[in-house]
């Protein structure tokens, strides 16, 4: 009977125990890997912000900061002292823009050309070619001059590697590489 109750013991033991063994798991496992993590409501509104570059929304607070700019002008104007001749001038204005686009509509439209602005980007472009020419000019020569380079090397390469028939180095190119080379320093000296 004892048997049957130290049994018995030994399992309620175990039990405990092995509830305890897997909170210290479950504690060490959170220390591990930083802590508890985000709550659901956190990890929403982490997801929901909008710090992302958004060209359209940033036109449409342009226009409406220009839009609030106009009407701001518009307001002081009407408290200036000179308000009746303000009104007046601003009712001329409206009138003779109606005017003009009533003039406009008999006429034919044609496009205006801004001829200062054309002037400018021609020259502009005309720079552009010049410069890309000379440059163009400037890696064509020196590509010339590499090609001759490499020719003359690869020409002296072969008479340096030519041999007689027994197997002897040819020594007149050599003596006129070694000629060539003398007077090459002292005409820079």
């Amino acid at each position: 009977m004892k048997d049957r109750n130290n049994g018995g013991n030994n399992q309620k033991n175990n039990g405990l125990s092995a509830n305890n063994n897997s909170n210290i798991i479950n504690k060490k496992n959170r220390a591990r890997l930083g802590g508890g993590g985000l709550s659901l409501q956190a990890f929403a509104n982490a997801k929901s912000k909008n710090d992302g570059y958004n060209p359209a929304l940033i036109k449409k607070q342009r226009e409406f900061y220009k839009n609030a700019k106009y009407v701001n002008k518009y307001k002081k104007s009407q408290k200036q002292p000179n308000q009746g001749q303000a009104s007046s001038q601003a009712t001329k204005l409206i009138e003779g823009t109606s005017e003009n686009r009533e003039v406009g509509e008999k006429h034919s439209r044609k496009p205006k050309k801004p001829y200062r602005l054309e002037e400018i980007y021609n020259q502009k472009q005309e720079e552009e070619e010049k410069a890309r020419r000379e440059k163009e000019a400037i890696i064509k020569l020196k590509k010339e001059e590499k090609e001759k380079g490499e020719a003359r090397r690869k020409a002296e390469k072969k008479n340096m590697l030519k041999r007689t028939g027994s197997g002897q180095p040819v020594m007149k190119y050599r003596i006129e590489h070694l000629l060539q080379t003398i007077e090459g320093s002292k005409s820079s000296q």
